[in-house]
């Protein structure tokens, strides 16, 4: 049994191996953008819309709405960020019922890249929205503040990445043991339970992403 899917490795040449992680990594990315393509190129605006419009324009809605309803602004500037996480992470999930796969959420190294994709887009965003100044935050109240509130920012991205990652591996582990024991009976039990946890997973990512960026441009508004 494998903790995590690095150290699957598939191919090695020399110092260059191809884990499992980068593999499935790159197959969802490739899956999204063919996805994405085929649901996209035949968008209707007429009443009679298809089956995968349908199912694209309630998930675009029920992102739209819980950004809104997180950072009280217009979520058209915050959509393509959060929402690719939540559908990366969603689907990285989701394929996990395939015999031989193994979510790449379930590396640390995948974690903490998404992690820190968040912790850039915190300050980005805030730049945007008030310039130069947004930095103006971590001198206050005091100067003194300033390694204290970058330690906070640190800290706030490790937990992030960390809470992903023990999820989904220890939800890999306790299905291994499981199906151990009692491999006649727990097999779709555990199945539908890991789908269930992995798409709560991916949205608590999205969500707390999505509260980070908008309490930094409300700490920029309330003091400004």
């Amino acid at each position: 049994m494998h903790i995590t899917p690095d150290s699957i490795i598939l191919f090695q040449l020399g110092p260059v191996s191809l884990n499992a992680t980068i593999l499935f990594t790159w197959c969802i990315m490739a899956l999204m953008t063919v996805g994405s393509w085929l649901v996209t190129r035949k968008l209707s605006s007429t009443t009679r819309l298809s089956r995968w419009q349908n199912l694209l324009e309630v998930l675009v809605t029920g992102i739209r709405d819980e950004i809104r309803e997180i950072s009280g602004h217009d979520p058209g500037r915050y959509l393509p960020f959060v929402g690719t996480l939540f559908l990366f992470i969603a689907l990285s999930n989701l394929l996990s019922i395939i015999p031989g796969y193994n979510p790449p959420t379930g590396s640390l190294s995948t974690t903490a890249a998404l992690a820190v994709c968040v912790f850039i887009a915190v300050p980005l965003y805030g730049i945007t929205q008030k310039g130069i100044s947004y930095f103006k935050q971590y001198t206050k109240p005091s100067v003194l503040m300033l390694p204290f509130n970058i330690i906070g920012e640190v800290s706030r991205t490790i937990a992030l990445a960390m809470r992903l990652f023990g999820n989904i591996m220890s939800g890999t582990i306790i299905a291994a043991i499981l199906l151990s024991i009692a491999p006649l009976i727990f097999p779709i039990i555990m199945q539908a339970l890991g789908l269930l946890i992995g798409l709560i997973q991916a949205y608590i990512f999205a969500v707390l992403a999505m509260v980070y960026i908008a309490a930094g441009a409300r700490v920029r508004e309330h003091r400004d």
